[in-house]
């Protein structure tokens, strides 16, 4: 079974944890990870975006000038597309760009980014974050401890506000519950920052 060191806050190891090899040595599915992804992505955007035709443009109505006559192309209308102010040809338009990935394929993604971050050795195991006041430099002096250099992923086994608020001023770092991690957020990070209960957590959801 793989296993991986614990720390103290103080960056110090206090002990040595087995991990669940189904989870952080499973197959690593690169076409899973990437289907995942994408999907991921799609799903975040809005799909609002809307441009008008020459037909929902205002003005218009009257012929500039007339058909024959004038030197000047024929024109029958100030919105169409090649005049200024005119409408837009194959512009967006509002739509859906929901993405649906199956259940085991999610999980199977998940199951190989996180066994990447192990094989990369990203994978940080605290014995416990207790943080009593919000305060910035808990969290800063929490890295440097653990020598952890650009962006980070601190995941706990259950909402703690405190640790959010003390993480939010902080660019690179974000926080989350456990149970609701994905494979885009878990490859977007640099290390993975684990509780001990939040490890124990996760194996339970994957159990």
């Amino acid at each position: 079974m793989p296993k991986v060191a614990v720390h103290n806050s103080k960056g110090e190891q206090v002990a040595e944890l087995e991990l669940n090899s189904a989870i952080f040595a499973a197959p690593i599915n690169q076409a899973a990870m990437h289907e995942v992804v994408v999907a991921y992505l799609a799903n975040q955007r809005r799909g609002t975006a809307s441009t008008k035709t020459r037909g929902l443009v205002r003005g218009g109505g009257r012929k500039p000038w007339r058909q024959k006559g004038t030197g000047r192309a024929r024109h029958g209308s100030s919105r169409s597309p090649i005049w200024t102010g005119g409408g837009v040809v194959f512009g967006p338009h509002p739509r859906d760009y929901t993405v649906r990935i199956p259940k085991k394929l999610r999980r199977a993604a998940l199951k190989s980014a996180l066994t990447t971050k192990y094989n990369n050795k990203e994978l940080i195991v605290l014995d416990q974050l207790t943080i009593e006041e919000p305060k910035t430099a808990e969290i800063v002096n929490l890295l440097n401890n653990l020598k952890v250099e650009g962006k980070a992923l601190i995941l706990t086994a259950e909402a703690a506000p405190t640790v959010f608020k003390s993480a939010r001023n902080i660019p690179t770092v974000s926080t989350g519950v456990v149970t609701n991690i994905n494979t885009y957020q878990v490859l977007n990070s640099g290390a993975l920052i684990f509780t001990k209960d939040a490890i124990a957590k996760l194996e339970e959801v994957f159990a």
